[in-house]
């Protein structure tokens, strides 16, 4: 049997109160596309782009840009 529930402080609150006996081994798996179930790289894709002119080799040469060492 499959359930369906939410985090609430920390715990897994579960719909409907199924009955299910003290000491019961449950798998948890969040659902695909809730919130806190995306990756670093999607949550900051909303930031890719908006940085205007910067040097051509930014990328390359970030330290030295940021905190001075010598260009690659």
């Amino acid at each position: 049997m499959k359930y369906t529930g939410t985090v609430k402080g920390g715990v897994v609150v579960l719909e409907g109160a199924p009955a299910l006996a003290e000491g019961t081994l449950v798998e948890v798996e969040p659902v695909a596309g809730t919130k806190g179930s995306t990756t670093l790289g999607q949550r900051l894709k909303q930031f890719s782009g908006i940085a205007k002119r910067l040097p051509r080799d930014m990328a390359r040469n970030h330290d030295h840009y940021l905190h001075g060492r010598p260009k690659k």
